[in-house]
């Protein structure tokens, strides 16, 4: 799969790729904006938008050759320190 969103952000190029990260959370937002509004809810709506999110932060996370290790840790460290924050309140 690397080797395809490889080709993909190099066909593209990074800036339109972090241009595309942008509209496709902006589409995950609005789905997500309909259900919570009580609109005319779309669950696969949703799964849809947010794989489309998905493949695009994966192919900055090639482009950037990002660890997926370091990114769980660094996803780890957040949650731990909101749950921390959490109990403060």
């Amino acid at each position: 799969m690397k080797e395809k969103l490889s080709l993909i952000i190099n066909h593209y190029g990074i800036n339109n790729q972090q241009r595309k990260l942008n509209e496709e959370v902006f589409e995950l937002q609005e789905a997500i904006i309909i259900k919570e509004g009580g609109g005319n809810f779309s669950k696969e709506n949703i799964i849809e938008e947010i794989a489309d999110v998905m493949v695009v932060l994966e192919q900055i996370k090639v482009h950037y050759r990002l660890d997926d290790e370091d990114i769980k840790s660094a996803m780890e460290y957040k949650i731990n320190r909101t749950l921390e924050r959490m109990k403060d309140k």
